[in-house]
């Protein structure tokens, strides 16, 4: 069998643009996934990724990439990266059983010299105590001694044209030093700035600390919103402002909720870590609480347009514009369209989308009809909620047709018919 530089593990909105970028730089790569559909995609040159184009692929093809299922490969490739799913299970706490799973097959496959890097966030300790603990087990090999351990936090921001992968510096943390500069050295291969630190306990933290202070921050502006909208204060109009001043701020927009991997997951892995030493993060919690509440929040508002014109929520027509969880992209993680809708639905509204991304929802395996015509949506609809600004829609149309409209993204014009979150 050939060599890999590179073998990825978990090919999604992570793996496959560190595929693309170690591939671009002349690494020969190999995507190794549990799920025959994506590698069958993949091979066959469709993309399932927002940020990954078919061309994309097809030039990664050309260069040799190739998906697979057989494990076999990572006895084979000189650098693994772990790109694995890390969601929250069922009572809200970590689940790593993907991280857990995939390294059990790189113990099994390691050979001395290989590097392993984890990039899938996790909390504090993870690398150390459950990583290494599995590889080191599974192969008889020593970490730092006969294979080199590291964490690389990912920074992939679905749909941002401006910050790629190679683009956006890199933070590594090695198990010994040795195994940093090893790591660092790989990754200079394709991205344009390392930023090394001390541990990969650092490195871990650094990723719960990014989206810690933003999810921190949003639930700051979503609460003000709530109270802003009982006081007559437009505080759209506030944040603005505000965010003249040239230091000290940074500007942060209240929504319908949080969504995708990132905000609403991670920083319980950091209230998981903290609790572990016998008291409560306090501010995530009271975020994560804040933040949870915005799509009750959201249908309360409707309610509210709709009591206006003397209509009850049920048998109502809501219409639901935009369903994923950023403008832009087709990736619907964690969207708070879903409790949304949810709780429409409950309440025995006729419930509608309209989003170009997303030919077909479901929420909670009920579909949820999709609108075409969105002209004739929402002038079909006594209420129409703007929940995701993507770029296609005709935001002066419907500002202009609809009978009642909630705006949870700031971008419209408030009058008798239109109300701002």
């Amino acid at each position: 069998m050939s060599g890999y530089d590179l073998a990825v593990i978990g090919l999604g909105y992570v793996g496959m643009p560190l595929a693309k970028e170690a591939t671009g730089a002349g690494l020969r790569v190999v995507g190794l996934d549990v799920d025959q559909r994506k590698v069958d995609a993949l091979n066959s040159g469709h993309s399932y990724i927002d940020d990954l184009s078919d061309a994309d692929l097809d030039s990664m093809l050309g260069n040799q990439f190739t998906a697979t299922l057989d494990q076999a490969i990572l006895a084979a490739s000189s650098a693994i990266v772990i790109c694995v799913p890390t969601p929250l299970d069922e009572d809200h706490r970590p689940d790593l059983s993907a991280v857990r799973g995939a390294v059990e097959s790189v113990g099994r496959y390691l050979q001395r010299g290989t590097l392993v890097v984890l990039e899938s966030t996790t909390y504090p300790g993870t690398t150390d105590e459950v990583v290494r603990p599995i590889l080191e087990e599974a192969s008889g090999l020593t970490a730092g001694v006969d294979f080199h351990l590291a964490f690389s936090p990912e920074r992939i921001d679905p749909g941002n044209a401006k910050y790629g992968l190679r683009n956006t510096p890199k933070v590594v943390g090695g198990y010994t030093e040795a195994c940093r500069d090893r790591a660092a050295a790989f990754y200079a291969r394709f991205i344009e700035q390392v930023v090394t630190v001390s541990g990969t306990r650092e490195a871990e933290m650094a990723k719960l600390l990014e989206n810690t202070y933003r999810h921190v921050n949003i639930a700051l502006v979503n609460e003000m919103a709530i109270f802003c909208d009982e006081l007559g204060v437009n505080l759209w109009e506030a944040i603005e402002a505000a965010s003249t001043k040239p230091f000290g701020f940074q500007k942060f927009l209240p929504g319908p909720g949080v969504g995708g991997h990132c905000i609403p997951v991670d920083p319980s892995y950091l209230s998981h870590a903290v609790r572990k030493l016998g008291y409560p993060f306090r501010f995530v919690e009271l975020a994560q609480e804040i933040n949870e509440r915005m799509p009750a929040y959201v249908v309360a508002r409707v309610q509210r347009l709709l009591n206006r014109a003397r209509k009850p929520v049920n048998g109502s027509r809501v219409l639901l514009m935009g369903v994923t969880y950023k403008p832009d992209i087709a990736d619907e993680r964690e969207t708070p369209a879903v409790p949304i809708a949810r709780a429409f639905r409950d309440l025995g509204a006729e419930l509608a989308f309209a989003d170009p991304y997303v030919k077909h929802w479901t929420v909670d395996g009920v579909k949820v009809p999709r609108e075409d015509d969105l002209r004739e949506a929402v002038e079909r609809a006594d209420v129409t909620v703007l929940l995701q600004q993507h770029s296609v829609f005709d935001l002066e149309m419907v500002e202009k047709h609809a009978v009642l409209l909630l705006d949870t993204r700031g971008v419209l014009s408030e009058g008798e018919r239109v109300e701002r979150l």
